[in-house]
């Protein structure tokens, strides 16, 4: 595993016919917004589609063109950057943009890798370079710079796209052909995931036992028991404040995927069962669209008050 050179490029990535400062942009949620501002601050022309006219709205609002379909991606846009929910719609989304020969699409979904590498496959022939790049990190860690990109791809690919790989995310690695990063990916989130449940557990705990939380996550940081996830998920679990910057049902779908993937190669997993299980208890709660720190709440639901 070798971490790509973090440097910024301004050579043209891709076909010399059009614009190479001319990024299209699939998907205007969280993350499509925290990119398309990463990307306008290097330098780069963002236009943006999304099914929700006040997303296009915002994206008009920091500096972007809002387009009215997909197919205006494909045609005016060299380059392509995916940033939807499901696996299902990065299919559609490459149906209805149809980028054409010599295009550069980078996918930066967590979605199933299998899938993802029978899709890159797919559009290979037809001479587009697809290239996977998941980000590790919630949608303010990717808007300040601090996202990490997780990549799968030929290697020509990964260069080609290199200098808008590196506007989006400061680290990068290059982990092989596309489905890598998605495998990855999935095992990073399986282990974030399970950060958040400990961590809430943990506070849910102490505060049944009469802690005051904000003033123990500072023990805890300074604590053999101190993890990322303290910092970015810590106080919102402690004031209840589930501002979405990754959201339940999101981590919904992700632990899906893994229970797929782990069913296909024979692995069990056990810790992901009793996380799903939360985040289930999350979703019949209405809490879906709330940031995935509301783990919380279903395990203070679990308290006796007897």
């Amino acid at each position: 595993m070798n971490e790509l050179a973090e440097q910024r490029r301004t050579d043209p990535p891709v076909r010399s016919d059009g614009d190479p400062r001319l990024v299209g942009l699939a998907g205007l949620g969280l993350i499509g917004t925290s990119l398309a501002r990463r990307l306008l601050a290097a330098g780069f022309r963002v236009c943006g589609y999304d099914i929700r006219t006040d997303r296009r709205a915002v994206l008009e609002e920091i500096g972007g063109e809002p387009v009215e379909d997909l197919q205006v991606l494909g045609r005016r846009c060299d380059a392509i950057v995916i940033a939807v929910l499901s696996t299902d719609q990065v299919e559609a989304v490459m149906d209805a943009a149809q980028p054409g020969p010599g295009s550069l699409v980078i996918c930066t979904s967590t979605c199933d890798p299998d899938r993802i590498e029978a899709l890159a496959r797919r559009v290979a022939p037809a001479g587009v370079r697809f290239v996977e790049m998941p980000l590790s990190g919630n949608s303010d860690q990717i808007a300040r710079g601090n996202g990490v990109g997780l990549i799968g791809g030929e290697a020509g690919d990964v260069a080609a796209a290199e200098a808008l790989i590196a506007a989006m995310c400061s680290r990068y690695f290059h982990l092989g052909a596309a489905g890598a990063g998605g495998r990855a990916k999935l095992a990073v989130n399986l282990i974030g995931g399970l950060n958040r449940a400990v961590l809430a557990e943990g506070l849910a705990f102490a505060e049944s036992m009469g802690l005051e939380l904000v003033p123990l996550l500072e023990v805890l940081k300074a604590s053999a028991a101190y993890s990322r996830t303290m910092d970015n998920r810590g106080l919102k679990m402690a004031n209840s404040d589930f501002t979405p910057h990754a959201k339940v049902a999101q981590s919904r779908k992700d632990f899906a995927l893994m229970h797929e993937a782990a069913r296909r190669c024979g692995q069990e997993l056990p810790l992901a069962s009793v996380y799903l299980e939360l985040i289930e208890g999350c979703l019949a709660h209405g809490e879906g669209e709330l940031d995935n720190s509301a783990v919380i709440s279903e395990l203070r639901r679990r308290r006796r008050n007897d």
